[in-house]
């Protein structure tokens, strides 16, 4: 079951995530429609807002990713087959030393809309998946810029939140377009 997507305006989008508490099957539901949802879209990770929803929940599916990163999940590195796609519950993002890494970014919620953005390369994540079992994660390059985008998204912080000024400016014109397509479209806001 496909789930639409929330585009800029919409509240939802700037609203903090509520802890989520209940790992039951209403939450699995919710967290595979994200899933099927993120796949019909191509794209690589969906957070809760994003389908109308403001709580601790994003998914993250990077088998067909052609970047280079790396990973450890709970002390091993296990192929991404045994562990895609992902449902993060509650996630703590811990910055790591590393240095900051520039890449383009996108977003479902801003349809055509990309730019570059500067995130810290290096990240652990302690998060629950959806069955409330507790996990620790280190990643870095394109895995852990996902996360992070994910994970701003569950506090209400958008990835053009993120950009530059002299990256944004451009992108001005086309955002506030989509706010104005967004409301015109008279999409029910949450």
């Amino acid at each position: 079951m496909s789930l639409p997507i929330v585009h800029y305006n919409l509240p939802v989008l700037r609203k903090k995530g509520a802890k989520i508490s209940v790992f039951d099957a209403s939450l699995r539901k919710l967290a595979n429609a994200m899933t099927e949802t993120m796949h019909e879209a191509q794209g690589i990770g969906l957070a809760a807002q994003q389908v109308g929803h403001a709580i601790q929940l994003c998914v993250v599916d990077l088998r067909e990713a052609q970047s280079d990163f790396t990973w450890e999940l709970d002390g091993a590195h296990p192929p991404l087959d045994l562990f895609m796609p992902m449902v993060i519950v509650n996630p703590e993002v811990t910055l790591l030393p590393s240095p900051k890494t520039s890449y383009e970014e996108g977003c479902l919620s801003f349809p055509d809309i990309r730019g570059d953005i500067d995130r810290p390369d290096l990240i652990a994540v302690k998060f629950q998946d959806g069955h409330g079992t507790p996990h620790q994660l280190t990643c870095d390059g394109l895995f852990s810029r996902c996360i992070q985008h994910e994970v701003d998204h569950l506090n209400g912080i958008l990835f053009i939140d993120r950009m530059a000024k002299k990256i944004r400016t451009p992108l001005e014109k086309a955002i506030k377009q989509l706010a104005k397509d967004t409301r015109e479209a008279g999409v029910a806001t949450k």
